[in-house]
């Protein structure tokens, strides 16, 4: 179901996704200051007092938000895994994935990352964070059984990926690179995190 601003009023069916459908396109096109309860219950056609029901304030709209977008790009995630190839295709095609989702995303990425570094953070949430990255540290721990990459802590690797990964969109969406440049270079950008700028 996509609803379309001032859209006919909404008469029935999952009030709640019909909420965060439209405050993701708020936080997207005015961001996160301009979220309200009110003016989401304006927008979709209900009563002021029925986003209630799911959300007891702007805090827990945010959060779920949030949780929306690690889910969604979990997903992704999972569904570029490939087993059985190369670790640098591997890789490449984890990172193009998350890559097109922050650049696609880029006011709902940052309220996920807004969220996750919160020390208020809610447990279903924490969740949702740390299951966004076991893709990434799946294929770490697979690549450390084959010899593939340095022992160590598989989580502290892919911090350091994905670190890189992160940066790499972070120049997109200040506009300091484009995306298509971005992932035009991608196979590069990853064969260096992979290898280093050490002389070989």
């Amino acid at each position: 179901m996509t609803l379309m601003p001032h859209s006919r009023p909404y008469h029935h069916g999952d009030l709640r996704a019909a909420l965060l459908i439209s405050a993701e396109r708020t936080l997207r096109e005015k961001g996160a200051a301009a979220l309200s309860l009110r003016e989401l219950a304006r927008d979709i056609g209900v009563s002021h007092a029925a986003p209630g029901r799911h959300f007891k304030d702007k805090q827990a709209l945010l959060d779920a938000l949030a949780m929306t977008g690690y889910s969604r790009l979990h997903q992704l995630l999972e569904e570029a895994v490939v087993p059985d190839i190369p670790l640098g295709p591997h890789i490449t095609a984890l990172a193009r994935v998350y890559l097109t989702f922050t650049v696609e995303n880029a006011a709902l990425v940052e309220l996920m990352y807004a969220r996750k570094h919160d020390p208020d953070i809610d447990a279903p949430l924490a969740d949702a964070v740390e299951r966004s990255m076991r893709s990434f540290v799946r294929l770490i721990e697979d690549a450390q059984r084959r010899g593939e990459i340095v022992a160590g802590d598989p989580e502290r690797l892919t911090l350091v990926a994905a670190a890189g990964i992160h940066g790499l969109a972070g120049l997109v969406t200040t506009g300091a690179l484009t995306a298509d440049a971005a992932l035009a270079g991608l196979d590069e950008h990853i064969h260096l995190i992979l290898h280093g700028l050490k002389p070989r």
